[in-house]
């Protein structure tokens, strides 16, 4: 383990030291174990969520389009205002 320090208001040590008495564990294990919970909820990088969650939508809209493979340039350029004129 590193060692680190950090700053907490009293309010923050208060309210840590109450949930880590309740649950018969150390202030430093309750902390550790809410960092653990934070980075596997959003410890990926920004690029790897992006990308997970362009995967998990894939397929699940339907434009009414049915040539938007082909022409999905123009209809950007139209939707931003942009005209290849």
């Amino acid at each position: 383990m590193v060692r680190t320090q950090i700053q907490l208001t009293e309010a923050q040590v208060s309210a840590l030291q109450a949930m880590a008495s309740s649950r018969k564990m150390s202030m430093a294990k309750l902390i550790r174990t809410a960092v653990d919970s934070l980075v596997q909820r959003e410890g990926r990088t920004s690029r790897e969520a992006a990308v997970a969650r362009a995967k998990s939508l894939a397929g699940r809209f339907h434009s009414g389009t049915n040539d938007l493979s082909r022409n999905h340039d123009r209809y950007l350029a139209e939707a931003y205002g942009e005209h290849g004129d």
